[in-house]
């Protein structure tokens, strides 16, 4: 199977107010002060030495840097610089699952087991994929556990598993589950999962500076990421981490990816419809509506609700859910977001497509989630306007 060649509508991407022919200088400043009075008091406050934040306003794509990628050397943050965007990473897999069924490779209704029959028989091999994709299977953990080193340990670990609840009935926030379906997805497609998407997905959708496996020549523009205490760290591989958390990109693509979201970028049909897909809501969880790794908030949102859905306690809690039965279909009228977190980096994307905005942000420190929301709700009220 091979993507379709793609029809792709430049998109000029803006740093630190420089103007496409679309836009007026004036329309650049003006957004650009809306951006730095939310982002300057945020990276003092927290000590972040860098960052790079894209908004979509009316459809048009800026994005605005700030600070340095590394302390040590103090090359400053450019439209290349690359940051780690965590789990993210997560909504990139959901859209390759999405095309795999798109394309008829696999569908969302299948069993786990029909695509890892090794499991044929277990209680995770009886598991649904959607569940894979919202966090449902019953009561994964958070991370796969230290002791598995590889797929076959991996394997033998879901072969024991047994849930806490039936699956569909709650939801626990997990790496091994959306790992999995990422996993599953690139097998169903004959391919495994890293080349796959830098090969195949990232230029279906023109993220040309994405990466799982960061290339030498791009190396200089990989930015150093930062612990609470200042100490300089990148992220380790692992088993599934490349499905689960392991992209790095710039605000440039990120971007991108927003207008992608919302309809506004032109690309293959068939993987515009699986981008689409990703925001069909399945589930209702406390505050939040679960879409594939997308979560989702009626349209005019308040900010407490999203405080709420991005807490901590959404992460590592179980929270019952309740069915959508039939899956609502993607809308316009929505708030959906997405945090992302590794260890030196904190990321967080928002778009609502009826208002035609959308933001992304990319520090080279993981910082609170409520900070990240907070600034982005306040950025997004200010550019939304009326809207």
């Amino acid at each position: 199977m091979k993507f379709r060649a793609l029809s792709l509508l430049a998109a000029s991407i803006f740093s630190f107010g420089a103007m496409s022919g679309a836009a007026h200088a004036s329309d650049v400043a003006s957004i650009r002060a809306t951006v730095d009075q939310t982002i300057k008091p945020l990276m003092a406050l927290h000590g972040i030495h860098g960052m790079a934040v894209g908004v979509v306003v009316d459809g048009k794509p800026y994005v605005f840097d700030y600070g340095v990628a590394s302390k040590a050397t103090n090359q400053p943050v450019t439209r290349d610089t690359l940051f780690e965007v965590g789990s993210i990473s997560k909504t990139l897999t959901a859209t390759l699952a999405s095309y795999a069924q798109v394309e008829g490779d696999l569908s969302l209704t299948d069993p786990v087991s029909k695509y890892l029959p090794s499991l044929d028989g277990t209680e995770f091999g009886k598991v649904t994929l959607l569940n894979l994709g919202t966090h449902t299977p019953g009561g994964l953990p958070l991370q796969v556990p230290d002791d598995i080193h590889d797929n076959d340990q991996l394997m033998q670990y879901f072969r024991t598993w047994r849930p806490a609840q039936p699956p569909g009935t709650i939801r626990t926030y997990a790496n091994p589950g959306i790992g999995t379906l990422g996993l599953i997805a690139a097998k169903s497609m004959k391919q495994d999962f890293t080349p796959l998407m830098q090969t195949r997905l990232f230029p279906a959708l023109g993220l040309k500076h994405s990466y799982i496996d960061v290339p030498a020549s791009k190396q200089r523009d990989y930015a150093q990421g930062y612990t609470k205490d200042d100490t300089p760290i990148r992220m380790k591989g692992g088993v599934l981490s490349a499905e689960a958390f392991g992209v790095r990109s710039t605000a440039a693509d990120m971007t991108r990816y927003l207008q992608i979201n919302m309809n506004m970028v032109r690309i293959d049909p068939a993987v515009q419809r699986a981008v689409d897909a990703t925001h069909t809501a399945y589930f209702q969880a406390g505050p939040l509506t679960q879409d594939l790794i997308w979560e989702q908030y009626p349209y005019p949102v308040a900010l407490q609700p999203l405080l709420e859905g991005n807490a901590a306690s959404m992460i590592t809690n179980a929270m019952s859910v309740t069915r959508i039965d039939p899956p609502q279909a993607p809308r316009d009228d929505v708030w959906i977001n997405k945090t992302g977190s590794t260890n030196g980096f904190g990321a967080y994307i928002a778009f609502v497509p009826k208002a035609r905005v959308g933001i992304v942000m990319l520090a080279n420190r993981n910082i609170p989630n409520e900070e990240r929301v907070k600034a982005a709700y306040a950025i997004i009220a200010s550019l939304a306007g009326g809207r």
